[in-house]
């Protein structure tokens, strides 16, 4: 079940478990094996979510995110070589004013994905929004603050995280992850609107063949959907 927005004024501190800490270093280590085999063929990468908070449970996932654009052949070409599988590739765009964005999926809980077409500022902040951290962070044990889908802002402690409602905050908490109010305000909106009328769903979501590549996906999406090749000109 999705975590629905909690809206109350008290910070609370989690304390974690033993169990907690081992999750979260194990990880991380599944993390920094991706992200260093990344940066080894120089594509800079962020994990973001929980295991850059450090918030994680047993059904976390690992997610890895590269912010600039790369053919996408250089970034699966790098995994192979690392002996990385690739389970599935899955072109996405969220809405039509969203960049579209390749997604591998490397098992159910290990994913990576990039941008196809360049971001907008706003869009490139939804990842700081939700905590974010590059590999030196990870090598360094580094927790970073960040929003989860709760609407809780995690704030990490010696011994684990103390968690307040943004809500009513919304400027605060821009300064604190050093992203635009702008930023904060259009999550709150989509999470709660989320929590009203429920999951909506992708614009697109295209799974790509084993001979397909995104970029001739895209091509193809381009020349039949109008709203995908207003999105590209505006790249």
């Amino acid at each position: 079940m999705a975590k629905k927005p909690i809206i109350r004024q008290e910070r609370i501190e989690v304390v974690y478990s033993a169990e907690r800490w081992r999750i979260l270093s194990e990880l991380r280590r599944k993390a920094i094996k991706i992200m260093e085999a990344l940066e080894r063929a120089h594509i800079y990468c962020i994990a973001h979510g929980s295991i850059a908070r450090g918030d994680v449970s047993p059904k976390s996932d690992i997610d890895i995110f590269i912010p600039q654009i790369y053919p996408s052949f250089t970034i699966e070409n790098t995994l192979r070589m690392a002996d990385i599988p690739i389970s599935r590739r899955i072109l996405v765009q969220a809405t039509p004013t969203y960049s579209v964005k390749g997604y591998i999926e490397i098992n159910e809980q290990q994913h990576i994905s990039f941008p196809l077409c360049r971001m907008r500022e706003i869009e490139r902040e939804f990842y700081k929004f939700g905590g974010e951290a590059d590999l030196e962070t990870l090598r360094r044990n580094i927790r970073v603050p960040g929003v989860d889908k709760r609407l809780m802002l995690i704030e990490p402690t010696k011994n684990g995280h103390i968690e307040s409602s943004i809500i009513g905050r919304e400027e605060k908490v821009a300064k604190i992850l050093g992203i635009s109010v702008n930023t904060v305000l259009d999550r709150v909106h989509a999470l709660l609107r989320r929590d009203r009328i429920g999951r909506t769903g992708l614009f697109i979501e295209r799974e790509l063949a084993p001979d397909e590549s995104f970029e001739m996906v895209l091509k193809r999406l381009a020349e039949t959907n109008p709203a995908v090749r207003r999105r590209l000109r505006e790249s």
